[in-house]
């Protein structure tokens, strides 16, 4: 199956895949003598699992971590699910940063008179007061740990 119907197979673009391979997310598709990718099942079903990870959020990194258990059938369940509960930490974390973002606005846009008047609370808000930073912590990476702001990440 050459890029063009796996990526059609799979829901992911041909750049994608072209970029997972590059990254050694997947492993290099076979060539043909002219030199196409050929893609197999078993390529198939790797670049499908990516695409439902990569639906659910998964980082590159955490895929990467899924795969390879995937792909280790002497795995052990929990390192799975440990990856699993972590990235549903991060969720939440996000979703509540999401909804106090929801609500700030929410505020600002019943107090703005939304008439012909310049006088504009959500304007006035964005002018004068500066965001309050919401952190959310990150895992240490490289050895060491960080910190996110989740309005520019």
């Amino acid at each position: 199956m050459n890029i063009g119907h796996a990526a059609k197979a799979t829901g992911i673009s041909t750049k994608m895949i072209r970029y997972y391979e590059t990254i050694g997310l997947i492993t290099p598709a076979h060539r043909s003598d002219a030199g196409y990718r050929v893609y197999t099942d078993h390529d198939i079903h790797a670049l499908r699992f990516i695409n439902r990870a990569r639906d659910l959020g998964f980082s590159v990194e955490q895929m990467r971590d899924l795969l390879a258990l995937w792909r280790d059938r002497s795995r052990a369940s929990a390192d799975v699910k440990s990856i699993a509960l972590e990235h549903v930490a991060k969720l939440k974390e996000k979703a509540l940063a999401l909804e106090a973002m929801s609500r700030t606005l929410e505020h600002l846009a019943d107090n703005c008179h939304g008439d012909e008047r310049p006088d504009c609370p959500i304007i006035e808000e964005f002018a004068v007061s500066p965001a309050p930073k919401v952190l959310v912590r990150r895992k240490p990476r490289f050895g060491v740990a960080g910190e996110i702001d989740p309005y520019t990440h």
